[in-house]
């Protein structure tokens, strides 16, 4: 029989991996993801996979974000040389995150050898190189929505829209065994329905067995509307003290559709006079991509990007400036008011946002935006969940800042949304939750029984289900 083994994202947000096993055809990841938060040393060095790399046949990847894609470079190091299928946007985003994140990595382990060898100490050997990433690269297969693809013999895979970020999918895994046709459906990250830029989420209505996220399980999202009155509400007030805004935000999503609304208040004239500054050379990149894509995506909302050659980083948002260097990064903590600070880390556990808090989350007229999910314990959720002082580069810090979040920005789906997505399956299967919290998810599956008896396993990590 068919099975499907949870081994990341099993009663938490991040670490997206699932295995799947069909007798006669072969074994399928699906994602390879990290878990987020803490040092990159530690945090890659605490990662185990349960299975041989080696023995691994293909990977389908629902989506470019780490805490899907991040441990593929160890995977390749293990000896996996598999086939890796995701959408062909994916495949462009993939080298940014990768290149990214192993640039990280490097100056991590660089600074934790230093503090070995003053102690005498053996240096610890990066656990994957530069090779390693172009391996990964190399294996890619980019693949258009809603086309079947023949993965393996005998294993048809089609990827749908997700509507998450730019190229994140729905996988569907059709195969026969004993005669029997099967299909396992695997949400990814499921976007919000009428979000600029990305199109709605495509609801399916087939599947044996379906894997679904429940990140925001338990509560529904402000509505898009009522979001961007209180974005326009913190700016103005913000503005007439006389402060900076700091935004953390994901360099692949977040990014983009922030740039997105403070373009369309600066059209409409209510962006009073802040400068905005994307201090992500990622996102930078990340950004030329979208602008790359955009007339695959919703025009809904962005005629006047997706009918013509303006871009995220030209006319549409004029007063944005792109800092690319560590000088002109530093540059911007001497501006006293009025500076609009776009940066990463989107949970605060790395990148240029940390340097913007230790030179302003101590002053009152600071406000910090948060317009994403925040990962428990991450330096943004003791943020938003309350904590008064914080450490950070050997010192404390008092936080004195107003800090604001923002639902309606997200690029998940609430509950009502993952209801009505998971409502549209006619074929009655069994559904597993990914991808949340135990509150959430506990929220989600009553849910799902109270109003459409579905009944939903909350699986443990390394569970497996027989399909």
């Amino acid at each position: 029989m068919a099975t499907v083994q949870f081994l990341g994202a099993a009663q938490e947000v991040t670490g997206s991996c699932h295995l799947v096993t069909m007798p006669g055809i072969g074994r399928v990841l699906l994602d390879c993801g990290m878990h987020q938060g803490g040092d990159a040393v530690d945090r890659l060095g605490d990662e185990t996979f349960e299975f041989d790399a080696s023995r691994i046949d293909a990977l389908v990847l629902s989506h470019a974000h780490m805490d899907h894609s991040g441990l593929l470079p160890l995977l390749a190091k293990r000896g996996f040389r598999g086939p890796i299928l995701c959408t062909a946007e994916t495949v462009e985003l993939l080298p940014i995150m990768l290149e990214d994140a192993a640039g990280l990595y490097e100056r991590d382990l660089e600074r934790k050898n230093r503090k070995l060898l003053r102690k005498g100490k053996p240096p610890i050997e990066p656990l994957y190189t530069q090779a390693d990433l172009e391996t990964v690269f190399s294996l890619c297969v980019g693949q258009p929505y809603d086309e079947p693809y023949s993965l393996l013999p005998g294993l048809s895979v089609t990827l749908f829209d997700a509507g998450h970020i730019l190229g994140s999918a729905v996988v569907q895994l059709e195969f026969s065994e004993r005669n029997q046709s099967k299909k396992l459906v695997f949400s990814g990250d499921l976007g919000k329905k009428d979000t600029p830029l990305m199109n709605d989420p495509t609801h399916l209505t087939d599947a044996s067995i379906v894997l679904m996220e429940s990140t925001y399980g338990d509560r529904d999202h402000r509505s898009l509307p009522d979001s961007i009155v209180q974005m326009e509400q913190i700016l103005k007030e913000t503005w007439k003290q006389g402060g900076n805004v700091l935004i953390p935000a994901f360099a692949v999503g977040r990014t983009q559709e922030v740039l997105y609304h403070l373009g369309a208040m600066h059209q409409r004239g209510t962006l009073d006079g802040w400068q905005i500054y994307l201090d992500s050379p990622m996102a930078h990149k990340v950004t030329e991509v979208y602008d790359h894509w955009l007339h695959t995506l919703d025009c809904g909302g962005v005629k006047k990007l997706c009918d013509t050659d303006i871009s995220f980083l030209k006319d549409f948002l004029p007063r944005l400036s792109v800092t690319s260097s560590t000088d002109d990064s530093m540059a911007i903590n001497r501006i006293k008011s009025g500076a609009l600070i776009i940066a990463g880390s989107g949970m605060c556990t790395g990148g240029r946002i940390r340097h913007h808090f230790k030179n302003r989350i101590w002053d009152r007229k600071t406000t910090v935006v948060f317009c994403g999910y925040q990962a428990r314990g991450t330096l943004g959720r003791l943020l938003v969940d309350g904590l008064k002082t914080i450490k950070m580069f050997g010192d404390e810090f008092a936080v004195n800042a107003r800090i604001e979040t923002i639902g309606g920005f997200s690029a998940h789906a609430g509950q009502q949304e993952l209801l009505n997505w998971a409502a549209s399956f006619t074929s009655q299967p069994d559904f597993y939750l990914v991808h949340g919290e135990p509150g959430a998810q506990d929220a989600l599956a009553s849910e799902l029984w109270k109003r459409h008896e579905i009944a939903a396993t909350i699986p443990k990590q390394g569970q497996t289900a027989v399909f």
